[in-house]
């Protein structure tokens, strides 16, 4: 019986057919029980300006949701020219790393902190990034939540150059 009280489990669809999980999650992304109140989810493929998509991102991030910053920042890397791919894909992977490191998953969220800081290091600045700020936050963090003395959201980094 699945959790929704049918028969044998079912996969989730959306209206075109791919599977698509339609459980609730909570601000980290964490999947909770059909039924329950959950965080709206992201739209997926929202075509956003590098500007507009760096606002959202920083305005999840502050707001504690690293899961959803990580899902704008994904439709960057998918929909955004071939050059700025890894840029968007590394600050996808700050924002899982995070996640990571917010749900307890100290070292897998050290290792996608610096992941994301290695790709957004070689590709450079771009659009008031501020890959020097961002690299510096997420080796520290990494290192501090390896040994637990650090609080993830609460860390969340500046994405751009002179925010406060």
């Amino acid at each position: 019986m699945d959790e929704r009280g049918g028969g044998a489990p079912r996969r989730d669809r959306d209206a075109e057919g791919r599977a698509r999980n339609a459980r609730p999650r909570d601000g980290l992304g964490r999947p909770l029980p059909y039924g329950a109140p959950g965080v709206a989810r992201q739209p997926e493929g929202v075509l956003r300006t590098p500007a507009g998509t760096l606002e959202e991102a920083q305005r999840l991030l502050d707001a504690g949701m690293p899961f959803h910053a990580h899902e704008v920042f994904e439709d960057a890397w998918k929909s955004g020219p071939e050059e700025e791919r890894e840029l968007w894909r590394g600050l996808a992977q700050l924002a899982v790393g995070l996640t990571h490191a917010a749900r307890g998953n100290a070292t897998g969220g050290a290792r996608l902190l610096r992941r994301g800081a290695e790709r957004i290091a070689a590709h450079g600045p771009a659009h008031g990034i501020d890959v020097t700020g961002l690299v510096g936050w997420a080796e520290d963090l990494a290192e501090r939540a390896g040994d637990g003395a650090a609080d993830p959201v609460a860390e969340s980094p500046r994405l751009t150059a002179g925010r406060g």
